[in-house]
C-alpha cells in the first residue's frame, strides 16, 4: 500500500484484484472478504478487476488483502 493509504477504512473503499476471470472466482472472493468483521457487502466487478468493499466498522486493509490472498488471488498495491 502507499504510504498515504490510511490503514483502516469506514464506509466503501474499492480494491483491484488480480487473476479473477469467472463466478468461480466472485464467490470466493466475496465469501472471504465477507467474513472480515466489520464488512457490509462486498461488490466484484471481474471485468475491472475491482472489488468493492462497504464496512459499518473500522477495518485493516491487511486484513482485505489477507481475505484475498486466502481466496487465492492478490490485490495490486
Amino acid at each position: 500500500m502507499l504510504s498515504s493509504t490510511p490503514r483502516t477504512f469506514v464506509g466503501t473503499t474499492t480494491f483491484t484484484v488480480n487473476g479473477m476471470t469467472c463466478d468461480h472466482c466472485r464467490r470466493a472472493v466475496t465469501e472471504e472478504i465477507s467474513a472480515v468483521a466489520g464488512v457490509e457487502s462486498v461488490t466484484v466487478d471481474l471485468a475491472t478487476g475491482l472489488v468493492t468493499v462497504a464496512a459499518t466498522s473500522p477495518v485493516d486493509r491487511a486484513d482485505i488483502a489477507a481475505a484475498v490472498d486466502e481466496a487465492g488471488y492478490a490485490l495490486v498495491p
